[in-house]
């Protein structure tokens, strides 16, 4: 862990220089806002290949002085050899999950608020054209365009729905945020109104009117390191409201809740591994042990990558693409106990 954290903040620092000095930054705040909580961050990462290189080095050395020979002579089964690693195993993925689930995501809202501040300002994308939201069960809004820096939308149109039955419709040709918390202007408005088949029109041209929408120029605002910066009750929160806003089901968000569960699970998974490819005394020694390793964790990666790529982009459900990799590593883990040396 400390050697390859180093190896991290070197290869981050050596990248990130020239910015630190161009933001007149002084040591205690790169050192003291930034890598502070850059280390929880990327350990969060590197937990379960952490767990696997580890599990390898020792099991390896144990291998070579033939201790894993006499156990097995003596009578150990390799099941039971194999239970203080899932009990060690175990502990290590609890305190990943609690990292995972609660104190990682505080680090990284402070990181990732110093790098929007100082280092990049490409964080921050704007829903700016062909918006809908639902602002409650029976209202909702369509805007064809809006401009953050002013904060005024174009051609804005508010349903009311009863019983889900439309009832009306106000079409506006701007909207203008007026000011905090929620007031908005409306401005050369038209009013539907419908009462069975019966229709009223009312025409404001050139007129404004003032309203209260449960709507802000925040909601159009989206951090592309947001997931980062929640813990998992706030993931649920935000899923939920977006949801009840109707803006799809939040596919990103539900990855990154499931993969919270499912990496620490990944520590077990690749622990059963690494015990069952190093336990065998083999004529390459740990050398061969570790390039297996790595090559074990590399394909874990890659399908991880692929699962969420299509959770993100096709039909897969979120929570089948964050666990495909444990499910697939999960019967080739068992396959290798079952061919390890007895």
């Amino acid at each position: 862990m400390l050697l390859i954290t180093l190896m991290a903040i070197v290869i981050d620092f050596s990248e990130k220089i020239n910015r630190f000095i161009d933001a007149e930054l002084s040591l205690g705040q790169i050192l003291g806002e930034y890598y502070l909580n850059f280390i929880p961050w990327i350990n969060g990462m590197m937990w379960p290949l952490f767990s696997l290189i580890a599990v390898i080095f020792f099991t390896s050395r144990l291998a070579k002085n033939s201790e894993i020979v006499a156990l097995l002579s003596s009578g150990v089964s390799f099941n039971r050899l194999m239970w203080p690693y899932l009990v060690s195993a175990s502990i290590i993925a609890g305190l990943l999950w609690i990292g995972k689930n609660h104190i990682i995501p505080h680090s990284c809202k402070i990181k990732n608020q110093f790098e929007s501040e100082y280092l990049s300002k490409k964080h921050e994308k704007t829903l700016n054209s062909d918006v809908h939201f639902f602002l409650n069960p029976n209202e909702k809004v369509y805007i064809r365009y809006y401009r953050r820096s002013d904060s005024t939308a174009q051609s804005f149109r508010l349903e009311k729905f009863n019983d889900n039955r439309l009832v009306e419709v106000l079409n506006a040709e701007k909207l203008v945020f007026k000011s905090e918390p929620k007031e908005w202007t409306i401005k050369n408005y038209t009013i539907r109104k419908f009462n069975g088949l019966n229709e009223t029109l009312e025409k404001h041209p050139g007129e404004s009117i003032d309203t209260i929408l449960d709507l802000t120029p925040e909601d159009f605002v989206r951090n592309t390191k947001q997931m980062e910066n929640m813990t998992t009750a706030d993931l649920e929160d935000f899923i939920n409201r977006e949801r009840e806003r109707g803006l799809g089901e939040a596919k990103g968000f539900l990855i990154e809740k499931h993969l919270r569960n499912s990496q620490p699970f990944t520590i077990i998974i690749l622990t059963i591994i690494g015990l069952a490819v190093a336990s065998r005394k083999v004529r390459g020694g740990m050398g061969l042990h570790l390039a297996i390793g790595v090559i074990l964790g590399a394909a874990f990666v890659i399908i991880s990558k692929f699962a969420a790529t299509f959770s993100n982009n096709l039909s897969l459900s979120p929570g089948l693409g964050a666990w495909m990799p444990n499910f697939v590593f999960t019967i080739i883990a068992l396959l290798l106990a079952k061919l390890s040396q007895k």
